[in-house]
């Protein structure tokens, strides 16, 4: 410290636990102010406040703090008892990191706010020390300025005015001196009585969010704004405040305006810096050097270095900083220091929370006592605060946010750390709603590409299981960490837990078991998210059962009921549950519950999101709903219109492989039957009606009945087809036209079978007799469906043993690969290699073949009828 005399020194010892920086911090206050050095006071508590929490957070050891007063400043030391120091390499290059850093933070405050500083190592100990000096002014004077030439000096009329104004408790003129009638061309007469706010343009001071009304009741405060003089002209001014009160303690506030040109009159010069040391930036801006330089969109990191220094500006034990929501109703907890700020982040309360200054988060408020007022600042219930000062933050009058310090001590702040707390507040208030418009953006553009990336997924499917995995695995873990689906059959039925997914999927069963266990929420078609306190109650419930049993005194509890769960499934579901409903055509189809672990809470933007996406997953879900009610009863429709099953016909193998085109079609334009008509006759038919889908499928449905109807009636094949004909003309425009091939069935005693058969515009049957060689079995005759006068006729076909009867539809022989086609010719040349396999084989052959004729799938119907006698070796 060379020649510098000691004059005072003052040491203490903290022990390495969090609340001993705060102790610090008040030791490093009291020392100064008792030494009168006040204006040092706020540089030496936060360089303290930084390297004593390097000492006992980061070191884990006791920090000895060192106060020296000298006769030029004061020097104040913090060493720490490291028991493994490491001498480090002393480096003219080394670095100590950018202020952006939160390593070596502490020496970079140094750097900005000491005259001078150094560090000082031993095997056992590491010293930081700092001096701050003291500005060379005569004794007994706040401030002095060096001596300026005349044309340096700020211009003013040839006479000062002074205009004296007091203004009483409520805000109205009760004196009004003759400078203030010069300046503004009222009389006192004509403006005592009123309020001050009547002639008051206010703001114009850039960057106050303050109002006339509450400016004067600081206990100081200083600016510019207009008057409107008598002439209606807005005068600008500069002002001074300062509250006082009476011999009989009344308050008022004595105002002293000049014109704004003549500030320097009043103006407060700002505190000087001192002269710059080795390494001092004097361009610096103290509270800059706090926040440090983020980049714009650290929206994060602002926030938590701004009440952290926040706290050290006014050696608060806790501050946090809440953000508006969009709607401005709420704010929301973004930092916080010295509190749970896993349980109070993205806690949300009120911007109005009551009547009057107090209750309103858009104006500073000072609590000097929190248990005299229960329940007045609820982020800090339970947390052993007991004054707080809130200042708002705003930009061009919109409330942006809200920063609040408190303390353990009662009576700890007032107007003053108020005043101090709300420029800080102003100075950054831009840079925070500039990085919280940025945030917004981001989480806009996201929400809207997550939101169409959702909507393509529920849109590529119909079925329901598959839209409640969707809708559970896009929340998890983008939206919450957990989620359930409940589902509601119709009005009458209860909600029933359908879905359950979980970002660690080994507490899937758990969380599972404990929802089975809990009432499902109501059925509430209000939008919106709602809080469902139930689970996070039955989780801590379940858990502490757990643990009871665990240390053995569970006592009767071993037999209450309700769930019991592990500890690790009790934080991963006890922290704030949301329910959203799932509307869709006016009724409530469903709740989407998505929750958090313990003492976490969901975003404003969150839920925003979520209720968006439940309103999609919703439509999404009615819609998989109604398809697959349609689709069973389609399939219930189309399965009727299938022979019930094939009989067994003596001597005979039948087999029948039918494939309707379509997904999710059982029934096509294809048909094929086989039923008995009479004793020892079966009748048999394959037929394919022009077309596909529902209408193909009921002109199969009256083909298939009218043949089995006409048939048992007695009539022969000719004269059924010509009636089915008949019958469908007389469906008019609905008509369909129709292949059909129908023949009768007689078994003989001889082991072969006799056909009749009517090929009515149908591919025609084929024979395939025992050596090989393939035949056909009918003429080609007219289609049905066409015209009303049909001359048919059948033909007889006599079956050995091992011969086939193969009978298809066009969906076999039309199967195409670019320009080539199975045909009729390719078709009999597979049939030629089924000699000696049975029916069932034959017809899977022939499907095989077809199959592998094109890569594409089939895109008509198909069916197979195939008939074969056995050989007598074949029993």
């Amino acid at each position: 410290m060379g020649s510098a005399v000691i004059t005072a020194r003052a040491t203490a010892t903290f022990e390495p636990v969090g609340r001993s920086v705060a102790a610090a911090r008040a030791f490093v206050r009291d020392t100064l102010q008792g030494w009168g050095f006040p204006d040092i006071i706020d540089d030496a508590v936060v360089l303290t406040s930084e390297l004593v929490t390097n000492a006992v957070v980061h070191a884990g050891t006791s920090a000895e703090v060192l106060c020296v007063r000298t006769d030029a400043g004061v020097r104040i030391e913090v060493s720490d008892r490291y028991p493994e120091r490491e001498l480090p390499l002393q480096s003219p290059a080394r670095q100590f990191g950018g202020i952006d850093r939160e390593g070596g933070r502490g020496l970079m405050l140094c750097t900005a706010l000491a005259a001078r500083w150094g560090v000082e190592y031993g095997s056992t100990h590491k010293k930081v020390w700092f001096r701050l000096d003291l500005d060379d002014r005569p004794a007994g004077t706040r401030s002095a300025g060096p001596a300026l030439p005349a044309a340096a000096l700020p211009l003013a009329d040839a006479r000062v005015r002074v205009a004296v104004i007091q203004i009483d408790g409520t805000g109205h003129i009760n004196a009004w001196n003759d400078d203030a009638e010069h300046l503004f061309g009222y009389t006192a007469e004509q403006v005592t009585g009123k309020p001050l706010a009547d002639l008051a343009a206010w703001p114009h001071t850039p960057g106050t969010s303050t109002g006339i009304a509450e400016a004067l009741r600081l206990s100081r405060w200083e600016g510019s704004y207009g008057i409107r003089g008598a002439d209606g002209r807005v005068i600008p001014v500069y002002a001074s405040h300062l509250r006082v009160r009476d011999t009989v303690g009344a308050p008022s506030t004595v105002c002293l305006l000049v014109r704004d040109a003549e500030r320097a009159v009043l103006q407060s010069p700002p505190r000087a810096g001192g002269e710059s040391g080795t390494d001092r930036s004097g361009s610096a801006d103290p509270f800059e050097v706090f926040i440090g330089s983020p980049a714009p969109d650290d929206l994060d990191g602002l926030l938590q270095r701004t009440v952290e220094r926040a706290r050290d500006m006014l050696d608060g034990d806790s501050a946090y900083l809440l953000l508006a929501t969009d709607d401005e109703t709420e704010l929301e907890v973004r930092a916080s220091t010295g509190l749970p700020s896993a349980r109070q982040r993205f806690a949300r309360v009120p911007v109005e929370a009551g009547t009057g200054r107090y209750g309103s988060a858009r104006m500073p408020s000072v609590h000097d006592d929190l248990n005299a007022v229960p329940g007045a600042v609820p982020l800090l219930t339970d947390t052993g605060m007991r004054s707080v000062v809130t200042v708002p933050l705003k930009v061009e009058g919109r409330l942006t946010g809200s920063l609040g310090v408190a303390a353990e001590a009662p009576h700890r702040y007032g107007n003053e750390e108020a005043l101090r707390l709300q420029f800080a507040a102003d100075r950054i208030a831009l840079a925070v709603e500039s990085a919280r418009l940025g945030e917004l953006e981001r989480l806009r553009r996201g929400s809207l590409s997550f939101l169409v990336e959702a909507s393509d997924l529920l849109a590529g499917t119909l079925d329901r299981d598959q839209t409640l995995a969707l809708m559970a695995q896009m929340t998890v873990p983008t939206l919450a960490t957990w989620c359930a689906v409940y589902t509601i059959a119709d009005q009458s039925s209860e909600p029933e837990l359908s879905y359950v997914l979980h970002e660690d999927e080994d507490l899937i069963d758990g969380l599972k078991a404990l929802l089975v266990k809990v009432a499902p929420p109501d059925p509430v078609p209000t939008p919106g998210a709602r809080p469902w306190p139930a689970p996070s109650e039955a989780a801590h419930k379940g858990a502490l059962r757990t643990s009871l049993r665990t240390v053995g005194l569970a006592g009767d509890i071993e037999h209450s009921p309700g769930p019991g769960i592990s500890l690790t499934t009790a934080a991963a579901v006890g922290g704030e549950t949301v329910v959203l409903p799932l509307v869709a055509r006016n009724r409530v189809i469903g709740m989407l519950t998505l929750g958090k672990p313990t003492d976490d809470h969901f975003r404003q933007e969150i839920l925003e999101l979520a209720e968006d996406l439940s309103r999609r997953a919703a439509l999404a879900l009615d819609n998989a709903r109604l398809y697959s009610e349609r689709t069973a009863i389609s399939q219930s429709l189309q399965r009727s219109l299938l022979p019930p099953g094939l009989p067994d016909v003596p001597g005979v193998e039948v087999d029948v492989i039918y494939r309707a085109a379509g997904e999710g079609n059982e029934v096509g334009g294809d048909f094929y039957d086989l039923f008995p008509i009479r004793d020892g006759a079966y009748g048999f038919a394959i037929g394919d009606v022009c077309g596909t889908g529902p209408e193909a499928a009921a002109v199969t449905g009256l083909a298939r009945h009218a043949l089995r109807l006409l048939a048992r009636e007695g009539f022969g094949g000719p004269a059924v087809l010509e009636r089915l004909n008949a019958a469908i003309l007389d469906e008019g425009a609905r008509s369909r036209f129709l292949t059909l091939l129908y023949g009768e069935l007689w078994p003989q005693e001889d082991g072969s079978a006799l056909l009749k058969v009517v090929c009515a515009g149908h591919p025609l049957p084929l024979r395939l007799r025992q050596d090989g060689t393939v035949s056909t079995a009918a003429d080609p005759q007219p289609l049905l469906g066409v015209m009303e006068d049909l001359e048919l006729y059948e033909q007889t076909v006599t079956l050995n043993p091992g011969d086939v009867l193969l009978c298809v539809t066009d969906g076999v022989t039309e199967r195409r690969e670019g320009t080539r086609m199975l045909g009729d010719d390719g078709l009999a040349d597979v049939l030629t290699t089924c000699t000696g396999l049975t029916a069932g084989a034959v017809s899977a052959r022939i499907l095989r073949a077809v199959e592998r004729f094109a890569a594409e799938p089939a895109s008509d119907d198909m069916a197979i009828l195939a008939m074969r006698v056995p050989e007598a070796l074949d029993h």
